[in-house]
Parts: structure tokens; sequence; C-alpha cells
């Protein structure tokens, strides 16, 4: 048995190669029962290639708001993310974003004098996770050496290595303990600005909120406000709301705020992961099994 696949509307050869290596065969769009898909991530666009023999249609990221705002995902055909296959990347820069915060590097990397040492020690950190799905779960492992307690938000259950386990209706509670407090849930209508003042508030005044999701997540005028009043210690932000985040922002004036252009994955590891998905998958739906990533249409993810 094979499997016939159309790879587009942008036919990448790194996702034909994927789709082939599984034992599938690359088609025309009109022959295919499964998508590839890779384009302008237009929820029109895709919507437009759909027909009745497609089963199973490959999203691209692992964010998929876009597609699930337009009405587009269905239990049929069958929608997969890319979340989980870009975890440990986006992971490591998380680790990053808080040694980094932890050794003053957002004010030592852009001093002109020599100043005064503020740098703490990460190792033994409380670290709050909120959204300990592929990112979280690969986070955890990545803190074992540093001894961090691990404070994970997840509704599915168990988390290896965490030392608590809140389930997401219950985040907050997370929050008072933290030293750094990394957002790694999806972006859906219930988590769309879950950071604001009153959790800001509940944060301690030396914590760090660190934002690998989307930054839809936060509401970003609360964020600054808490940033300049001293009610949170800083920020190191990955993704923000408006993005980019535009020239003349505040957020790129506050000496407590380290930003990254949307850079957690870099784009080795991007098609790296979002190949190996595809791989998977196609092995996956010729063998009859369980696809990976399998988008839900109610929850929006």
């Amino acid at each position: 048995m094979t499997l016939a696949v159309h790879v587009g509307p942008e036919p990448v050869p790194v996702l034909i190669d994927a789709v082939r290596r599984a034992g599938g065969r690359v088609v025309p769009l009109e022959q295919a029962e499964a998508i590839v898909y890779y384009g302008n991530d237009d929820p029109d666009e895709l919507r437009g290639m759909l027909h009745e023999g497609i089963r199973w249609v490959q999203l691209p990221h692992a964010g998929i708001e876009r597609w699930a705002d337009a009405g587009i995902l269905a239990d049929h055909p069958v929608f997969t993310a890319a979340t989980g296959a870009y975890g440990p990347a986006v992971a490591e820069h998380a680790l990053a974003l808080m040694l980094a915060a932890a050794r003053s590097l957002h004010r030592h990397a852009r001093a002109t004098t020599w100043g005064r040492n503020d740098s703490r020690v990460f190792a033994g950190s409380t670290v709050a996770i909120v959204g300990a799905g592929g990112i979280g779960r690969s986070l955890t492992r990545l803190l074992e050496p540093f001894g961090c307690r691990v404070v994970a938000v997840s509704d599915r259950g168990q988390v290896p290595g965490a030392d608590t386990i809140l389930p997401r209706a219950r985040f907050r509670e997370a929050l008072p303990e933290a030293d750094y407090v990394v957002v790694a849930a999806p972006a859906t209508p219930e988590t769309r600005g879950m950071f604001g003042a009153h959790e800001f508030g509940l944060m301690r005044e030396d914590a760090w909120l660190v934002n690998v999701a989307r930054g839809s997540l936060v509401v970003t005028g609360e964020l600054v406000e808490a940033l300049r009043s001293g009610v949170i210690g800083g920020a190191a932000l990955d993704v923000t709301d408006p993005e980019p985040l535009p020239d003349g922002h505040p957020l790129w004036t506050l000496e407590n705020v380290l930003i990254t252009p949307h850079s957690a994955n870099p784009r080795p590891a991007y098609w790296r992961g979002l190949a190996d998905r595809v791989t998977a998958n196609v092995r996956h739906l010729i063998a009859g099994e369980p696809l990976e990533g399998v988008a839900s249409p109610s929850q929006g993810f």
C-alpha cells in the first residue's frame, strides 16, 4: 500500500523527500489523498485545495490559530499540526533567555562602561511552565541538570520531571512562587490575553516572564506598565503582540526587557522537525496507525 500526497502549493524539495522517504507518492492535487501544505498561510488558499478525496492535511506550524479562526479545521479530513516537532529547539531558546536574564546579559551586553554586578545564579530556580506540551516537556528535561523546581501547567496528565502539575484552570497558582514564568501554551480564544495586570500582580517582583508561544497570550500594554512600575523583574520575549514589534515601541527601550525576533526555532531545525513529522505521519497513515499532532476542531490546536 502507498499514499498519494500533494505537496504544495509551494513544492518544497525537503517535504517532497520526506513523503517519498516514508513510501508515499507525490502527485498532482486532483489525484491526492493527502496534502502536505506549505504556502502563504492564507486559510482561503488551503480551503480551495480541499476536495472529497482528501483524507489528511499536514499543516506546517505548531501554532495553527489562523486556520482554527477561519473554521477550516475538521474531523474529516484529519488535520495535523507540527505540535511537538519543534519542542527541543524552542525549549533550548527558552533556557537561553532565562540564563541571560539570570546573568543580566540584557544589561551587560548593552553597556558601554564598567558597571555593577547584579547577576544571580539560575541553578535551583523555580520555573513555572504554562503549557507543558512539546516545548514544555523538552524544557523540563533541559532543566534537570540545573536542579530547578518545575511547576508544569497542563491538562494532558503527567509531565515527566515536573515537581508539581496544575491544570490550566489553576495556572495562576503557579505564579507567586516562580522565579521564571515560561509561556508555552497554544494560542486559542481561551488563552488569548491570559497574562495581564492581574497575573503580573501575582508574580514576584524579581520574577521574569518568558514568552516563546504567541504574543497574543500577553496583554502588551499591561506588560509594559508592569515592567515600568517594577511589578515584575523583567520579560524575555521571542514573540510579541503586535508582531513584528514596531520600531519605537516602548518594549524596545525598557532596560529590563530582552527581545528576540521570533527566532526560537532556527530555520534548519524548522525544516528538520517538519520533515520528520511528515515522514512519520505518512508512515502512520499507510499503516493505519494514529497520526501525530492531530488538531482538535473544538479546541483549536
